[in-house]
């Protein structure tokens, strides 16, 4: 069999094609691989058009063998990331590659020899492209499809960046949650009134009405209770409302929590439903023709949650809203007809959200692994 590899460089206009069709390559016939839509590929690597690359620079490649794809790689240099944590870290995402060391070794070592001359000396990854968007390699929960928004790759590839050098930098895990195991009871009830009660606290939902104002409120909230977490850069408003804005036609304002602490925000948290049970159908990754029968008609059916994320201000972390946010969330997730939910993606190291996860009955259903490496 031959294993001679090529491999390329593409620009933007090539990525927007050849490089987002690589998946489809190395995934066929895996059932539980979850195909992206080509449209919102295509929208994000929009180089003119995503906030992300004004201020940040990416390099796309593709292995080639035999003329066919065999890979991807992409490598990037997060300038923001750097000028907050004043590092010279680069990084790289978007990988997919065949079950060969020829493979990942040409692929990491384009990836690094790029982030090199524009004067990184590490790398991390994956990162697709930064930590506001899907991260890390599967390690460990091959048997299940993802989670809307969370990556899926095959069993071989956390041994093949190990085997190209590259080290464990952080574990972050998938809760997984059911309604028969739901944990919450009389007692949490309790402890949430007289946190209500104690601080004058109120919890409400979303207003569609007033997208971009509860937008601004999520942003300064989402950055406030994010900054000191492994990895994290603060989002710009023109990156956080491009993702949003992405995302407008999906969000259920039931799903979307705003503590408010004597009339102020103080903390958020984000679900909404698992569209991977649909996605999962459109093998084709294309919403037309066909497609977007499947995705109509299948809204009504899906029975999984996922919570994005959640936050409390930094000022107001040590009062406990957090164990509000849970319990309306979950409430609102099983009125919504879903009775079952993930809790992702919680860093190995957050004591309270592995704790908070584990007491609403949650196990551990997934792992996701980021990996980096010194390159100079």
């Amino acid at each position: 069999m031959q294993s001679e590899y090529s491999i390329i460089k593409v620009d933007g206009r090539q990525a927007q094609g050849h490089f987002i069709k690589v998946p489809w390559h190395i995934y066929d016939g895996d059932p539980n691989w979850v195909p992206p839509l080509v449209s919102d590929m295509r929208k994000f690597f929009d180089v003119k058009n995503n906030p992300f690359f004004r201020e940040n620079s990416i390099d796309w490649f593709i292995a080639l063998r035999g003329g066919k794809p065999a890979g991807r790689v992409a490598a990037i240099k997060n300038n923001e990331h750097n000028r907050f944590h004043g590092g010279s870290t680069g990084f790289f995402g978007f990988f997919e590659a065949e079950d060969d060391a020829k493979v990942f070794d040409i692929l990491l070592r384009a990836a690094e020899q790029s982030l090199v001359v524009r004067g990184c000396t590490s790398i991390t990854g994956p990162v697709n492209p930064d930590m506001h968007y899907t991260t890390g390699c599967l390690v460990d929960g091959f048997d299940t499809p993802p989670f809307f928004m969370m990556t899926y790759n095959p069993s071989w590839y956390g041994r093949r960046f190990e085997d190209a050098g590259f080290v464990k930098q952080k574990d972050f895990y998938s809760y997984f949650i059911d309604k028969d195991k739901f944990k919450w009871n009389s007692k949490h009830d309790d402890i949430s009134a007289r946190i209500e009660k104690r601080y004058q606290v109120t919890i409400r939902t979303a207003r569609a009405d007033r997208f971009e104002h509860e937008l601004k409120i999520i942003h300064e909230l989402y950055n406030d209770a994010m900054t000191g977490h492994w990895g994290f850069t603060p989002a710009t408003w023109e990156e956080f409302r491009y993702m949003a804005y992405d995302m407008k036609n999906i969000i259920r304002p039931d799903l979307v929590l705003i503590v408010e602490y004597k009339g102020e925000p103080a903390g958020f948290l984000l679900a909404l439903p698992n569209f991977n049970e649909i996605f999962i159908k459109i093998r084709s990754g294309r919403l037309f023709p066909f497609g977007i029968f499947t995705f109509l008609s299948g809204q009504k059916n899906i029975r999984t949650a996922r919570v994005i994320t959640a936050g409390i201000s930094r000022k107001y972390a040590h009062l406990g809203f957090g164990s509000l946010l849970y319990s309306r969330i979950s409430r609102n997730i099983v009125a919504a007809g879903m009775p079952a939910a993930e809790m992702s993606w919680v860093v190995e190291d957050n004591l309270t959200m592995n704790r908070a996860a584990r007491q609403l009955g949650g196990y551990i259903s997934k792992t996701y692994r980021v990996y980096g490496k010194k390159i100079c």
